[in-house]
């Protein structure tokens, strides 16, 4: 870098010679008039970046570094900032007073090393002819050469030790000398950029932070979302428990039939979960904020079954003191279930039919007319068409009722569903028991899968509420009702079962119980319970006991 005189040129006007007293006076009053004018320049450019908003840092360093490099007279000014890595630099800010080849981004370490050494121990380095850098330099000359550079000034930018980046100022000629005095100003100037370029970092790693949060924000709510939507549809279906196609289906129905006040058949065998079905479509529908009001036809006696449904009148028979209201008045607004309707007495299904037409009726003994809005769901183990066929139950009703059908799968063609609800009953159970049962052995998932369960869901629950009784430890005590879906007159136990699929998984371990791949650990119980249950079963090794 030359000398910064570029505003006292009338400093040197004396004409002639001069005594070498008055050059120095004069020499140190144009130091002294470009020193105020740089502290001046210096003090603008402070107050530009003050309150400067993070995104015109950029615009007002690249403006200044060209204002700063005319006033040194230098050619060349940059900002080169370390790369994400912190190994290359990169250069951000360039401005040439001219036309310049700038260095390309790269390893500052390797293309200027002496340099690089001298900035990164904080030093501001003043190079007045790069020709008269020292040997060990040799290579930082070599490439200022290249670059067509003689003399260059080198700021380190830093914040609390934080390294910033390098702020440069370079000529293609030499300088004539360094004034001392410049350096406390050099190094406000690296202050004053620094701050400005930390400003915008911390300001950008903020946004990118708030964007991040904003981010994760978003992606926590969807998952919300998300959780709140499965959650309202466990809620919607709670204790439909599976995922097989049949239940699936049945899921859909509900979903399709709930929004609208269409009567709903549901059909299925006993213990297949209709009353959970009916809870589901009630609580989707827009009734739910009404309880669902739900009657046992089989459950009621014949006698009292039109008082039950349709309330009563005081007198209306003996013991009747009092006016009460009956199940569909209560229903009023709401849902009805009648559970298991073929059971309705023939007498009676002819009010009912009324009910479902234009929603009146007759309490009994009273001849006003009682108007209720109430959905109606049905639901049967009988097989109402052939009820129909036989005269027990009128057809009108019979296709009044039957608007809109869902049938509920039986167990037997949805076992794949049977480990989920067993280890739901269990959890439920355990619960309820003050038990932790950690385990269900292999092979009695294997039996319940087996087995068809006639009473369906409900036989199942049973099964594992007795097993959940009799369990002492943490691995379940499986009971497994008799298995009748073996061969035509074999009437096969547990035992046999258990017997026959050990005696599976021994021979296809070659007798191996203990260790990796033994038979104790395919059925994932211990060797010693596995040889406690061969014993019990009377299960020996081929040519060591009784004939396999």
């Amino acid at each position: 870098m030359r000398r910064v005189e570029s505003f006292g040129d009338e400093a040197k006007g004396a004409a002639g010679k001069a005594d070498p007293a008055a050059s120095r006076e004069n020499a140190d009053s144009s130091d002294l008039s470009s020193l105020l004018l740089f502290e001046r320049l210096l003090s603008e450019l402070s107050a530009t970046f003050v309150n400067l908003p993070p995104d015109q840092v950029d615009t007002e360093i690249q403006r200044w570094i060209g204002r700063i490099g005319a006033f040194l007279e230098m050619d060349i000014g940059t900002v080169a900032q370390p790369s994400e890595n912190l190994n290359n630099v990169r250069f951000t800010h360039r401005w040439a007073a001219e036309s310049f080849r700038f260095p390309d981004n790269g390893p500052l370490a390797r293309d200027f090393p002496w340099m690089s050494r001298q900035l990164a121990g904080g030093r501001i380095v003043f190079v007045a002819d790069v020709r008269d850098l020292p040997e060990e330099a040799a290579a930082d000359r070599a490439h200022f050469i290249s670059l067509g550079i003689l003399s260059t000034i080198s700021i380190p930018l830093s914040v609390g030790g934080t390294a910033v980046g390098v702020l440069s100022f370079n000529s293609r000629s030499p300088a004539e000398n360094w004034p001392a005095i410049y350096l406390d100003r050099y190094k406000l100037l690296g202050d004053i950029f620094a701050n400005a370029l930390m400003r915008k970092r911390s300001d950008k790693l903020l946004q990118n932070a708030f964007e991040e949060i904003k981010g994760l924000k978003e992606l926590v709510e969807a998952e919300n979302l998300y959780l709140r939507r499965q959650v309202q549809c466990f809620q919607h279906h709670e204790g439909i428990i599976g995922e097989s196609s049949a239940v699936r289906q049945v899921l859909r129905q509900v979903e399709q039939v709930a929004a609208v006040d269409s009567t709903v058949l549901i059909q299925g065998e006993t213990g297949t979960g209709k009353e959970l079905i009916a809870d589901a479509i009630h609580k989707l529908s827009q009734r739910r904020e009404r309880a669902m009001v739900k009657v046992n036809c089989a459950a009621i006696p014949q006698t009292l079954m039109e008082s039950e449904l349709f309330g009563h009148e005081r007198g209306a028979f003996t013991g009747a003191s009092s006016r009460e209201l009956g199940r569909f008045e209560t229903a009023h607004r709401g849902t009805i279930l009648l559970d298991e309707v073929g059971e309705l007495p023939v007498q009676l299904q002819s009010k009912l039919l009324r009910v479902l037409q234009d929603g009146t009726f007759e309490r009994l003994g009273s001849s006003k007319t009682v108007r209720v809005d109430v959905r109606v769901i049905a639901s049967t183990n009988r097989d109402l068409k052939k009820a129909v066929r036989e005269g027990s139950f009128r057809p009108d009703l019979y296709y009044r009722l039957n608007v809109f059908t869902i049938t509920a799968p039986p167990l037997r063609e949805r076992k794949e569903d049977i480990p989920a609800l067993i280890w739901w009953f269990t959890g439920m159970y355990a619960k309820k028991t003050g038990k932790q049962i950690e385990t269900i052995p292999r092979q009695a998932m294997d039996a319940y899968q087996h087995y068809d369960w006639p009473g369906n869901v409900r036989e199942l629950m049973n099964a594992v509420e007795r097993s959940v009784i009799v369990t002492r430890g943490r691995v379940l005590d499986a009971y497994i009702p008799e298995d009748t879906s073996l061969a035509e007159g074999e009437e096969a136990v547990l035992s046999e079962v258990e017997r026959t699929h050990i005696l599976k998984v021994l021979q296809k371990t070659r007798w191996r119980v203990r260790g990796q791949e033994g038979a104790a650990q395919l059925l994932g119980i211990k060797p010693t319970t596995l040889e406690s249950r061969m014993q019990k079963l009377g299960i020996h090794r081929p040519g060591q006991g009784e004939r396999q």
